[in-house]
């Protein structure tokens, strides 16, 4: 860059060599990303993806989403901007075969989306961004002219089902090998986490010599800085008196473990003098999609343990909070209860500090390097006890929320801020297209 001054003086452009006249040229051209994801609906998956589009179009450049599955209605909100635009295409294949074989069919449907992209589009690009699924990545090599691949691992697909059957087995081993094959033929390969870049080596035995990069998901704070249009909302939510209001925020997913935030509401109750357990609530909130039967199940199971456990009248349920209404649980709450294991990274920490309000999460996995144990929360054995122990912490001890939300935040501004995402992933992005 300290060349480029040069230009301007005719004497000295001979002085330039051709490459530094192409170095020049592709940094005064406007890069031209393509991410593909599978279903942009309103997981953490998607929550970095919508990140990493708005970080790079802040940047300067050309931005497209390609997907199989978009719902308008169930989105974050900056895919409805007309500037960043999403293209869904092969939706009308099936996402499960008489609900059976879903890695197979999220495998066909993202080929689709390659092949459509690469040969019926006419969509010019420099990089494509994509995650999740790498099965596409040997497509995007047909194209004419080869571009560059960057995929981004939140966390290798094969240690996301189970293998309880012979059947299973014979049927995943295929799909594993393709995995790991495909993902080795990236051009960049980043993951979420430190612990991620552990189990992407122990996983794919044949890349423990390809380079893994850490891009830690980053945090858009323009939702969260925002006045809450429906904080007010809160008073209707909650029963008259609560002063202690916990939440749990996650997809009603079995693997979220979402069951033990509500065996620890027990546990707590049970410890508590008479007088303090009616001001205690529990919010337990997050993603449902109709289209999927989990979502629908678990929700039915959750609502029968809270029977079960004597907790009705202290839990309430909330699926798929609109931004604004989560954004006001998290500032309402005493403490976020995050529950799952050995979780990748877990945005939801993050999103919980920024708000001032202290995080209370299982010791293994992403919340080992987001959350500052004793600090800005507790991390804890993932038992009913050991949840319960945190949160009564916070009720015998009130000044502790005010002092680890502040540290919180500041964890925040300081290790997972938007700035510092964007200017690594663009600073991957340019090195890419060059």
């Amino acid at each position: 860059r300290k060349r480029l001054p040069m230009l301007r003086n005719k004497r000295h452009f001979g002085s330039i060599c051709n490459v530094d006249l192409i170095l020049y040229m592709c940094m005064l051209r406007m890069s031209r990303v393509v991410f593909l994801h599978p279903d942009l609906g309103i997981g953490g998956a998607e929550r970095l993806v919508v990140d990493a589009a708005v970080a790079l179009k802040t940047r300067g450049c050309s931005v497209q989403i390609w997907t199989a599955h978009y719902d308008p209605a169930h989105c974050f909100s900056e895919t409805l901007d007309p500037d960043l635009p999403v293209v869904c295409v092969g939706d009308w294949l099936p996402t499960s075969l008489f609900g059976y074989l879903h890695a197979l069919c999220a495998y066909l449907r993202m080929i689709y989306v390659a092949l459509y992209l690469v040969f019926l589009s006419g969509v010019e690009y420099d990089v494509i961004f994509c995650d999740q699924v790498s099965v596409c990545i040997p497509v995007l090599r047909l194209s004419r002219h080869r571009k560059k691949v960057l995929f981004y691992c939140h966390f290798p697909d094969q240690l996301l089902t189970q293998r309880k059957s012979a059947l299973k087995k014979l049927y995943r081993a295929p799909i594993d090998w393709l995995e790991e094959r495909t993902t080795g033929m990236a051009d960049l390969i980043l993951v979420n986490s430190q612990f991620t870049a552990g189990i992407f080596r122990e996983t794919f035995h044949s890349l423990s010599g390809v380079q893994t990069d850490v891009l830690y998901p980053s945090l858009n704070t323009r939702t969260f800085d925002q006045p809450s249009a429906e904080a007010q909302s809160l008073e209707g939510l909650l029963p008259e008196g609560t002063s202690n209001l916990f939440l749990s925020l996650n997809r009603y997913e079995r693997k979220k473990n979402l069951g033990l935030a509500l065996e620890a509401l027990a546990a707590l109750k049970c410890s508590l003098p008479l007088g303090q357990k009616t001001n205690i609530h529990l919010v337990v909130a997050g993603g449902y999609d109709d289209r999927v039967t989990e979502n629908v199940q678990h929700f039915t199971e959750l609502k029968e343990l809270a029977a079960q456990l004597d907790l009705e009248g202290c839990v309430t349920f909330l699926r798929s909070p609109s931004d604004a209404l989560k954004v006001a649980l998290l500032r309402g709450s005493t403490a976020v209860l995050y529950t799952p294991s050995r979780e990748h990274f877990g945005i939801v920490p993050v999103e919980a500090m920024y708000c001032c309000c202290p995080v209370i999460a299982v010791n293994s996995g992403g919340p080992l390097e987001s959350v500052a144990d004793g600090e800005t929360g507790f991390l804890c054995e993932p038992t009913a006890e050991a949840f319960s122990k945190a949160m009564e912490r916070f009720i015998r001890e009130p000044q502790l929320h005010r002092g680890m939300g502040q540290a919180g935040r500041r964890r925040v501004q300081d290790k997972f801020s938007l700035e510092a995402f964007s200017d690594q992933l663009y600073g991957y992005i340019m090195r890419l297209s060059q």
